[in-house]
């Protein structure tokens, strides 16, 4: 089997990635994209980390196409996409857990008020706050998918007052309300695109807080900065952004209640992800059910 790898992925990537991959999956033979053009008719799948638009045409025997990313909402906007040619996304298991890590450590931050401490050493002061139980906390997961259920669960286990919402799910104000923090990991979709804006920020009680781990384009920035500048929002973790990296003008660098991740919150493990994407090729080899398969009118 001859499998295309490529995508936005530097020399010592595309290495890193082809030596998890071959270790995988021996038996496949894997292809640059220059090389794949020089026999496309052989390339049977494509393994994708957001690849240049047209990098995936004039493949006619295509049988998958696996993202290396959880995300496929770059790949769905690419019109060059093959129609008909199934498209799974990455459920990393790795990646999963680390997610839910950094869920927890945001919410407990938030919690705790560590943030507020560490701006607090930064300016010389020594002083305690009172400190909530974290069954009085409130926290909302946006996303029921792999991840947001991870995270609920990993969040619920130390205490906290937990519930989910999904885009099919009901109503989300009356959840808002009931919330202390906000954990966003939902699927770009144009459903979802601006949910976090000036009316989301609203319902929410005064002094909650906003994690951001999904997408940047989930996020009205200028919302945000009004709703932290006026004191209704107390902080906010975010992780992603519209543009990476995060132009070295935008006021989130220096806002005293915003934390930046560099798009670091749960990285995609190649050991795993290469487990995962060569369980799916050798199903499409073999004619086998497919996992993690992209649903195009529903957005992942």
């Amino acid at each position: 089997m001859k499998v295309l790898l490529c995508g936005e992925l530097g020399a010592a990537e595309w290495q890193a990635w082809h030596a998890a991959l071959a270790q995988a999956m021996p038996e496949a033979q894997w292809l640059a994209l220059a090389q794949a053009r020089a026999q496309p008719d052989a390339v049977q799948a494509a393994v994708v980390a957001n690849p240049a638009p047209g990098s995936l045409q004039g493949l006619p025997q295509l049988k998958l196409v696996q993202s290396l990313w959880a995300g496929v909402d770059r790949l769905l906007a690419d019109a060059t996409l093959p129609a008909g040619v199934p498209l799974a996304r990455m459920v990393d298991p790795a990646m999963t857990a680390a997610m839910a890590e950094t869920a927890l450590w945001a919410v407990l931050s938030l919690h705790r008020g560590f943030f507020a401490y560490a701006r607090r050493q930064r300016e010389g002061v020594w002083r305690a706050h009172t400190q909530r139980r974290a069954d009085e906390v409130g926290v909302l997961v946006l996303g029921q998918g792999e991840m947001g259920r991870a995270a609920a669960a990993r969040i619920a286990q130390q205490g906290y007052r937990v519930q989910g919402w999904r885009r099919d799910g009901g109503a989300l104000e009356p959840l808002l309300a009931r919330s202390d923090v906000v954990v966003n990991l939902l699927p770009l979709t144009p459903a979802t695109r601006n949910l976090l804006d000036a009316r989301f920020f609203a319902a929410l009680p005064a002094q909650a807080s906003v994690v951001n781990l999904g997408r940047g384009a989930h996020l009205v920035d200028a919302d945000l900065l009004a709703a932290l500048d006026r004191g209704h929002l107390r902080h906010a973790v975010l992780d992603v952004f519209h543009a990476e990296p995060l132009p070295a003008t935008h006021p989130f660098w220096r806002h005293p209640r915003v934390t930046l991740l560099p798009h670091a919150a749960a990285l995609t493990d190649p050991r795993s992800a290469a487990a995962v994407a060569a369980a799916n090729l050798r199903a499409a080899r073999d004619g086998r059910p497919l996992a993690h398969l992209v649903l195009t009118a529903r957005g992942y």
